[in-house]
């Protein structure tokens, strides 16, 4: 009867487990604990078959280092103060010993994997900096002090760079857990100044995942609140959700220790178990043996709950804790690595391939010149900015429609600006030109005069927009370029140089033609555009109303020329004012199509020199360059750059971490159990 008894209580553990986990549920029953406070009963369950193939998986996907790309794993962390009795609870999991002393005693963050082994002889070994080194019972402590001298030094200093124990034995849990530094404000002596910094900045990076377990180690000696190791956790896991609490040293301050556990003043959101620690050689049999005689006998402990007392029900609690958070997290773990994968896979495909021979490289720089040239295409001359949707930079047939109309209100305000008193000069100049001849006609070396006076006035102004232009342009060419050949930055020195050089050819030629095109306004009167005689008549419509009116007010508005002082012109003679009037109203006529001319000019050779840029100079004026003295040849591009290179080896060294990731993790989703339920979801 005591056999079958056994065996059904057996049986229900496994079952109300199963069902635990795929609701989310397992929790820890008075019953399930007083068989767990057995010390017939090992630390491991019956179910330990079924979350092994998934332990080994998160650790295989952690020894592949996985979370370099950015996947976290569910990871039981252990933290606590020094001297809380971390590596008590550790040893009394793992029924070995670990290295002791003053000080840190753990100074690199170690990752436990325990394993459960039918064996009787266990297996022990280390892994770090890719090697494996196998030890014993015996010897693991000074073991593990080797490795870590071999990581952080033989000083007191820390390192983030973890090692890895794997312990397998009979009658130990299935569980992977991260034991680190143990939290310390004050140096001691051959620590350095700021290693409670550097000690925080460990802890924190392993515990702010949410797929993190935190496993608080906590001394019953010390109020909750106070201690570092609570304050930190506390900081990314608020409501304690995923935060277990083993209180430690039990026996030394049994008083106020229920009150404690069940007022639950720092928010423990999965509970508490108290332990007692081992002490000195006592051996892991007899410890447990006197924990269970401890928490039934003493008048104190005695009270408190059985499900929250003791190594095995520490054990237990582990590995339910840990299956939940791998049914739960495995899922968006293979997520993650497959949309990682597809990511990178895509980043590695949009590298250019990397030419091998001279034939290559033809095809890959051909490749550039025909998209270089099809976007300065389209922003340049077909006023397409899709490549540039957000940058007006870029919207050259905008901006340089925008440089024109500057330019054309350039003009005309210079003018304005150098504009004397209404008639003066023109009143000097008909003085100056007159000859014997009939007083009823105008000369024309008078009306040229002028003319070349205005055209010198405003003749800086071609050259000034015509460089402004082309560093616009120049600018745009080389961005473009720039752009296009990323990916071999051993070209990009070439292409700008041979951009640059083609630009200031261009630049002087417009400046030749611009020149010229002054040059020409000022040697030559001459119009076709009817809009002359008719901007003149226009105009001379008020000669009336200026002879009628200039003695009688200081100042006149006149039609095409504004409000003009007049009170000077009083002294002269009507005819004289009437030839100077009518000289001004035919410059001014004449000086709008001269305007025009100069902004409509430019305009189109603008236009032609541009297309004549993209289509036929610019490939013709880089090949010239690669090709020369100084380019190098074609032989450049054979030479990859450091950055592609490096990226190419990244990209392609994270894909073979990730798909070897995906394989491991596709073996076993079949394994994990999604709870349909509303019921228990979390922990």
């Amino acid at each position: 009867m005591a056999l079958i008894t056994s065996v059904l209580r057996q049986t229900r553990r496994y079952v109300h487990f199963h069902f635990g986990l795929q609701l989310g549920l397992g929790s820890t029953t008075e019953e399930d604990a007083e068989e767990l406070n057995s010390s017939s009963v090992p630390l491991y369950a019956t179910y330990n078959d079924r979350i092994r193939p998934l332990l080994d998986a998160v650790d295989k996907l952690r020894q592949l280092k996985v979370m370099k790309e950015g996947i976290e794993l569910p990871t039981i962390v252990v933290v606590g103060d020094q001297s809380s009795g971390k590596f008590s609870v550790l040893e009394s999991l793992a029924g070995i010993s670990l290295p002791r002393g003053v000080g840190i005693c753990t100074r690199v963050p170690l990752i436990m994997r325990l394993q459960q082994h039918s064996s009787l002889e266990p297996e022990l070994h280390l892994e770090y900096h890719d090697q494996e080194v196998p030890t014993d019972e015996t010897h693991v402590a000074q073991a593990i002090e080797e490795a870590t001298n071999v990581i952080a030094g033989d000083s007191k200093g820390i390192s983030n760079s973890p090692i890895t124990l794997v312990v397998k034995k009979r009658d130990v849990p299935d569980l992977t857990m991260v034991d680190l530094p143990g939290i310390t404000r004050v140096p001691v002596r051959g620590q350095p100044e700021d290693i409670y910094e550097q000690i925080s900045n460990i802890i924190m990076e392993y515990i702010t995942p949410k797929e993190s377990i935190i496993l608080n180690v906590l001394s019953a000696t010390v109020d909750f609140p106070t201690c570092e190791s609570i304050r930190m956790s506390q900081r990314v896991d608020r409501t304690g959700e995923r935060t277990l609490a083993v209180v430690t040293k039990a026996d030394q301050a049994p008083d106020g220790l229920l009150e404690k556990v069940t007022a639950d003043d720092v928010n423990i959101g999965l509970g508490y178990v108290c332990v007692k620690n081992r002490i000195g050689e006592e051996s892991y049999e007899d410890a447990r043996k006197e924990e269970k005689r401890l928490f039934e006998s003493h008048p104190l402990l005695s009270k408190i709950d059985k499900s929250i007392v003791g190594i095995p029900v520490l054990a237990q609690k582990l590995v339910q804790i840990q299956a939940n958070s791998l049914a739960k997290c495995l899922p968006d773990v293979v997520r993650k690595i497959n949309d990682k994968l597809s990511f990178n896979v895509s980043e590695l495909n949009k590298l250019p391939r990397h030419p091998s021979n001279v034939a290559d490289a033809m095809t890959a720089f051909m490749q550039i010149i025909g998209s270089t040239k099809e976007s300065l295409k389209k922003i340049l001359i077909r006023s397409e900015f899709d490549e540039y949707p957000d940058e007006k930079d870029m919207h050259c047939t905008a901006r340089m429609a925008d440089m024109l109309n500057g330019y054309s209100q350039e003009l005309e305000r210079r003018l304005r600006d150098s504009t004397g008193k209404f008639l003066v000069e023109e009143i000097k100049i008909l003085e100056e030109a007159k000859g014997i001849e009939l007083p009823n006609f105008l000369p024309r070396t008078a009306f040229c005069c002028i003319l070349q006076s205005r055209v010198k006035e405003i003749s800086n102004a071609p050259v000034e927009f015509v460089e402004k232009v082309w560093i616009y342009i120049e600018n745009v060419v080389v961005r473009v370029l720039t752009y296009h050949s990323d990916s071999y930055p051993q070209l990009q020195s070439c292409t700008r140089r041979a951009a640059q050089n083609l630009m200031s050819k261009m630049k002087d030629q417009s400046v030749d033609r611009v020149m010229e095109i002054v040059e020409m306004e000022r040697l030559t009167d001459y119009t076709c555009n009817p809009e002359y005689m008719s901007k003149w008549s226009k105009l001379m419509t008020r000669q009336g109303y200026f002879m009628k009116n200039f003695m009688s007010y200081p100042k006149l508005e006149i039609e095409g020329v504004g409000e003009v002082e007049v009170k000077h012109l009083r002294g002269y003679n009507q005819a004289v004012l009437e030839k100077a009037f009518d000289m001004r109203m035919r410059i001014n006529a004449y000086w709008e199509i001269v305007l025009q001319r100069m902004v409509d000019n430019f305009a189109h050779h603008l236009m032609y020199s541009v297309q004549n840029l993209v289509n036929r100079e610019m490939e013709k004026e880089i090949v010239n360059e690669l090709m020369g003295p100084s380019g190098g040849g074609i032989e450049r591009l054979l030479e990859e750059s450091p950055s592609v290179a490096t990226k190419r080896e990244r990209l392609n060294q994270s894909i073979k971490l990730l798909r070897e990731c995906k394989d491991i993790v596709g073996n076993i989703m079949d394994r994990i159990e999604i709870p349909n339920h509303s019921v228990g979801v979390g922990f």
